[in-house]
């Protein structure tokens, strides 16, 4: 018997200049995708859906202010979000949140004709990429 859970995501940990901007946006976004809150420590807080958890935590080991998704390293997370209606609703309340609208001019298309999908960035530079479930 194979566990299922091989091969996915365990966790995510984001490190970020600013808890409380990050808790705030991160929270928003997370709380309206079905994540809860799971961890919360001093320095950091998780949220966690089924088996994954995503944390921020604004450790004191960081280097630099910036987090730059066009340089090597992490470009962007994409979240299942549901129908397009649901896609469409959070990107209308994004902007309230901290996280605005990339790539408007080919929204809600901008990665191709087939897939139905909101690109956002939040106030720190994080992309997140909200599917569409056709």
């Amino acid at each position: 018997m194979t566990d299922a859970r091989i091969g996915g995501i365990h966790h995510i940990e984001l490190w970020v200049p600013d808890l409380g901007r990050a808790t705030a946006e991160w929270g928003w976004l997370l709380t309206e995708l079905g994540y809860q809150i799971f961890q919360d420590w001093p320095g950091g807080r998780s949220w966690r859906l089924d088996g994954t958890y995503l944390v921020v935590e604004q450790s004191p080991d960081l280097r630099g202010e910036a987090h730059d998704r066009l340089r090597p390293g992490l470009n962007h997370v994409a979240f299942h979000a549901g129908d397009r209606a649901r896609v469409d609703a959070l990107t209308d309340a994004a902007g309230a949140h901290g996280w605005a609208l990339l790539f408007p001019d080919r929204h809600p298309y901008a990665g191709g004709p087939e897939t139905y999908a909101a690109y956002l960035a939040n106030t720190d530079g994080f992309e997140v990429e909200l599917v569409a479930d056709e």
